[in-house]
């Protein structure tokens, strides 16, 4: 079945879509206004390096798979498998926890009184509307992400504006003086974290490489719009936050909920009906933003060929032509881990959140084999035509590389530093151990057959 050409715009939609996070972006706020500062200082350290290396690596080599396709280049068959297995794995652990957010956002305003199984139906419906749509192809993917990058933008763009109003009708909710925008390194580390995976996503679009059109010029035009745009909204989104709601009460879960609560008390009596349309949109936003994870995640699996080790992971769907095995076992993955969390109670509940806490790891790991393929592959195929190079020749791709192989490491470690000791960190090692064993299992599998 033929697939129309992803064209620039839906190709910095799609990207703005996969990148900007509405249920995660409001966590860092928690450390005031200096939350401001350490989004722009990663933005112009981690952020801008990334794009720069995904647009080289896009443009140069825009083969479906994406991450999976440049690490097999520079480093052979092993740890690109491995990528692509970890990429998948993450996906479905973290569908569950965007889809609790989702649950919760749609039961506060419609039915607060709730029981917890009706918000586990409200989740494990979402996920299986990603399955169906990942199942019809990537032209309904692309334009479900479309559609949703331009709510995300409007959002973001609904809470910076509310902000300055809320400011002038009510005063600022925190001190935005000089001094206070000086980031304390004590309250920064676990939020680091949190910022630098909210600009994670540059890579997504090379899984569908050869579906975009003209992809040397589509790339780099898309990485340099789409980055400009998500840094802008994040601060100006942060800022509303913190112009309505004092540091120490943002709430890190449910933040975006509350913060967009108060900001709507500028509208006086209307104030009910607007917050309402606006956190729909947003929660249907969520939505969107896991068809383009899921339908990158299952494209980087089936590249990796480890679908290829199972019928039930290999099966395509006859009339679309799309992994459905795959999008079939991550929808039931994502609905056990739900009736896994509204089973438990109390603390109990913790767990499901300490097991999710490892699919972190396991998302930021491949991109520390990312980086240093973009600069093996500028030493080792020099012969390949570059429609764009990171600027600086082989100087400035090496110093990107190290920048964001240094922010990436470092959020590695800050989550196991934060994990809180215990049960925290031994699922974050368990985990992680298990998870790369089983893919080593997998591809051994493959080499047998």
């Amino acid at each position: 079945m033929e697939t129309k050409k992803v064209s620039l715009w839906k190709s910095v939609l799609f990207t703005i879509c996969s990148i900007l996070v509405l249920d995660t972006f409001v966590a860092p706020a928690i450390i005031g206004v200096s939350s401001i500062t350490v989004w722009v200082i990663t933005a112009i350290v981690f952020f801008v390096p990334y794009g720069l290396l995904s647009a080289e690596l896009g443009s140069t080599y825009p083969d479906d798979g994406g991450i999976y396709s440049w690490v097999k280049r520079a480093f052979g068959e092993t740890p690109a498998v491995l990528t692509g297995w970890f990429y998948w794995v993450n996906v479905a652990f973290w569908m569950p926890a965007v889809f609790i957010a989702f649950a919760a956002w749609i039961s506060y305003i419609f039915f607060p009184d709730g029981s917890p199984w009706i918000l586990c139906g409200i989740a494990v419906l979402m996920c299986w509307v990603v399955v169906y749509i990942g199942i019809r192809g990537i032209e309904l993917s692309v334009t479900v992400t479309t559609v949703a990058a331009v709510c995300k933008v409007a959002v973001l763009l609904i809470f910076g504006c509310l902000g300055v109003a809320y400011g002038i009708k009510n005063g600022l909710a925190n001190d935005f003086s000089l001094k206070n925008f000086i980031p304390s390194f004590d309250n920064t580390t676990q939020y680091i974290t949190a910022i630098v995976y909210n600009f994670l996503g540059f890579e997504l679009i090379g899984s569908i490489g050869s579906k975009i059109h003209n992809p040397g010029k589509t790339i780099p035009k898309m990485t340099i719009l789409a980055g400009l745009i998500i840094t802008v909204l994040y601060v100006f989104g942060t800022f509303g936050i913190l112009a309505a709601v004092p540091a120490a009460e943002v709430d890190t879960a449910d933040g975006f909920f509350y913060a967009l609560q108060e900001l709507c008390t500028v509208f006086g009596s209307a104030a009910r009906p607007i917050f309402v349309v606006i956190t729909v949109i947003a929660a249907l936003t969520l939505v969107a933003n896991m068809v383009s994870w899921s339908m990158g995640a299952n494209e980087v699996l089936a590249a990796s060929e480890l679908d290829k080790r199972s019928k039930l992971l290999g099966h395509r769907n006859k009339k679309f032509d799309t992994p459905d095995g795959l999008y079939i076992i991550m929808g039931l993955i994502s609905t056990a881990l739900l009736v896994l969390n509204f089973s438990l109670s109390g603390d109990a509940n913790d767990v499901f959140w300490t097991i999710l806490a490892f699919s972190f790891v396991i998302f930021l790991v491949p991109y520390l084999l990312m980086f240093p393929a973009a600069v093996k592959l500028r030493k080792s195929d020099p012969g390949t035509v570059r429609m764009y190079k990171v600027p600086g020749g082989m100087f400035g791709l090496t110093f990107c590389a190290a920048l964001c192989e240094i922010c990436v490491g470092a959020a590695i470690v800050f989550l196991f530093k934060d994990s809180g000791g215990g049960l925290g960190l031994w699922t974050l090692i368990i985990g992680t151990a298990v998870t790369t064993l089983f893919g080593l299992l997998l591809l051994k599998a493959g080499k047998k057959d």
